[in-house]
């Protein structure tokens, strides 16, 4: 087992206030473990929103922390670039993967494309029905007067039924999709243990990859079908990639389910620590249910399930008075644009009957806004 490396100097636990601008560095996995990141992303909103941090574990980075600074970098993806990387982390050269999230135009939106029917309104519209009654079979399974845990049970059995069903992935099988998703995001095991790189890229190689591969090649030989295998062995711009760039048919497979898994695991499972610490907000749900409408945006948005996006200069370009240089990574936080007080009202409040309850950066902006956003 390998365990990250450590910040070079932590602020956990520490003064915001009495650190220099110039020494913070809001990646530190801890802060976000700990809980204690917000202050410190209160006081660069205030007084340095476009933030240089000279040295992190990651290597030097541009933080964006305004609500309207993220929405403005992106916006310009001929400025701010996707390509090759969208994490503050650089990417595995061993996996050697890709994905249309980290693509330009035009590529971007070909595959993007080929794969978006598939969250596409009139299609989840028609898949009610079959959420309803798996969420209602969910809920009703689950014991009475007694301790269970929430996020099994109920956030990755949902998510991981409603994924195997966007797949055509067996779903008696469909705990290998939440599987990969944690391997590929490396997250702990039921241990609190985190594989190793070597372990990790093994387990998608060797695992992952030749499953899907064997449904690609079930799939390309028959007529198409409306499940996201099918539509990429069969789209015009990814048809040839499970042979000929194997690195993009790993990659967006394993975008596809950290999309599908992840995000959505993580916003049911917020939903109801958020309830259960906002009494008032339950009770107003009970009084109007018609509340939901307005209350999932809401959860999406406190949650925040995606803490970051990544881009890179592609010249050198003046931001709001700083000056970037061609290559510089830029981070924009989602988490801190979601509790900016100048574009929303009391963010630190969980309010289910917010007057604009999708007015937030959970999905990101411009582009690359998340297929499944409503």
């Amino acid at each position: 087992m390998t365990e990250p490396a450590q910040p070079r100097n932590t602020m956990v636990g520490k003064d915001p206030y009495a650190i220099p601008l110039e020494d913070y560095d809001v990646s530190q996995r801890e802060l976000y473990r700990s809980d204690t990141v917000w202050d410190f992303f209160d006081r660069l909103r205030q007084e340095d929103p476009v933030h240089y941090c000279k040295d992190s574990e990651f290597g030097p980075y541009w933080s964006i922390t305004r609500f309207d600074d993220i929405m403005e970098v992106e916006g310009n993806p001929e400025v701010f670039s996707s390509e090759g990387a969208i994490s503050i982390e650089e990417p595995d050269e061993e996996l050697n993967v890709s994905m249309f999230i980290a693509m330009d135009e035009p590529e971007h939106s070909r595959q993007r494309g080929t794969v978006q029917g598939a969250v596409a309104p009139r299609n989840l519209a028609n898949m009610e029905g079959l959420i309803r009654e798996r969420a209602g079979s969910i809920l009703d399974s689950l014991p009475v007067g007694e301790t269970f845990n929430w996020v099994d049970r109920v956030s990755i059995e949902l998510t991981g039924q409603m994924l195997a069903t966007l797949f055509d992935f067996p779903l008696e099988e469909r705990r290998k999709l939440t599987y990969w998703s944690d391997v590929a995001m490396s997250m702990p095991d039921a241990n609190g243990k985190i594989l190793s790189r070597e372990d990790r890229n093994r387990i998608l190689t060797q695992e992952c990859a030749p499953t899907f591969m064997r449904m690609w090649q079930e799939r390309a030989a028959a007529e198409p079908r409306f499940d996201l295998i099918s539509m990429m062995a069969h789209g015009e711009s990814t048809r040839n990639m499970a042979f000929e760039r194997p690195g993009e048919f790993l990659g967006n497979l394993l975008l596809l389910i950290i999309g599908g898994n992840d995000t959505t695991r993580n916003s049911i499972s917020g939903s109801v620590l958020f309830l259960h610490e906002n009494p008032g907000e339950m009770e107003k749900l009970k009084a109007n249910p018609e509340l939901v409408t307005s209350m999932v945006p809401e959860i999406i948005r406190y949650q925040t399930p995606v803490v970051h996006m990544r881009r890179t200069v592609t010249r050198d370009f003046t931001f709001q008075g700083k000056d970037f240089k061609q290559g510089d990574k830029v981070v924009m936080w989602y988490v801190s644009g979601n509790r900016d007080d100048t574009a929303i009202e009391k963010p630190y409040d969980f309010i289910i009957n917010r007057e604009r309850p999708r007015h937030h950066l959970a999905f990101g902006f411009g582009i690359h806004r998340c297929m499944g956003n409503r």
